[in-house]
């Protein structure tokens, strides 16, 4: 993702002037995918000579180690993520391999591969009907669709984070180094750690996206991490491509 995920044709008022961007109980993916074309319409905020992209690998590791920001959801009253599943991690069950985890906020992303380590911010759907980007400014911040199943939780779980902004390389700069095998882990506000293998990653044309397929219910607990790829268009101020990375709890 760039500096503005999710959103080519919406403003994020927040970066510096620059072009950003389950019924009843919960909204499904499939709601998502109906209502916005999700991750498939990232935007980007870049300079003209495409310096950002160029700078992503060597800012990669200084980013995710970074000084944690606060994790905080732009649109709350409350900045403070909180889980009202929230428990005592020291009474929490032992989580068993491939068991399903209620649902719990998602705290914290390790991607020990890419040296990603950053705190989360929930995504909401906005005003346009399109997903929210987390914001431009944090390189270091990864986004989770909070209406959708948490990490660990059955069904589809949605990640998104930036590839790089205007000054820098941001947190999933390296996202496209995953192999099938690879592991990352969430770390959860219920104390749970859910751990997840890589199955496959894809590359999809931004305006051929298989939301069908990338946002469909899952019958297992599974995860997809989401930024942008391809060839910079300076005249779209937009990555062509998005990169797709398809994960299930082990």
């Amino acid at each position: 993702m760039a500096a503005d995920p999710l959103s080519p044709t919406s403003a994020d008022p927040q970066a510096d002037g620059r072009s950003s961007g389950r019924g009843g109980r919960r909204l499904t993916l499939w709601g998502v995918a109906i209502v916005v074309i999700a991750v498939s319409v990232f935007g980007g905020h870049h300079t003209s000579d495409g310096s950002a992209q160029a700078s992503r690998a060597a800012g990669a590791s200084a980013t995710a180690h970074q000084a944690d920001p606060q994790v905080t959801d732009p649109q709350q009253t409350d900045p403070q993520l909180t889980d009202p599943q929230r428990s005592d991690p020291k009474q929490a069950d032992p989580q068993q391999a491939g068991t399903e985890l209620p649902r719990s906020t998602p705290t914290r992303l390790l991607i020990p591969k890419i040296a990603v380590d950053a705190p989360f911010t929930t995504l909401t759907i906005g005003d346009s009907g399109q997903l929210q980007p987390p914001p431009a400014a944090d390189t270091n911040l990864v986004g989770w669709y909070a209406k959708g199943a948490s990490p660990g939780e059955k069904g589809t779980a949605i990640i998104a984070g930036h590839v790089d902004t205007k000054t820098s390389a941001a947190v999933f700069a390296n996202l496209s180094e995953l192999q099938a095998g690879d592991r990352f882990t969430v770390e959860r506000a219920d104390g749970r750690d859910a751990e997840f293998v890589v199955d496959d990653k894809e590359t999809f044309a931004k305006d051929d996206f298989p939301s069908d397929r990338v946002y469909a219910d899952a019958k297992r607990p599974e995860v997809r991490l989401i930024t942008c790829a391809g060839e910079y268009d300076h005249d779209a101020k937009d990555y062509t491509d998005n990169l797709v990375v398809f994960a299930h709890l082990v």
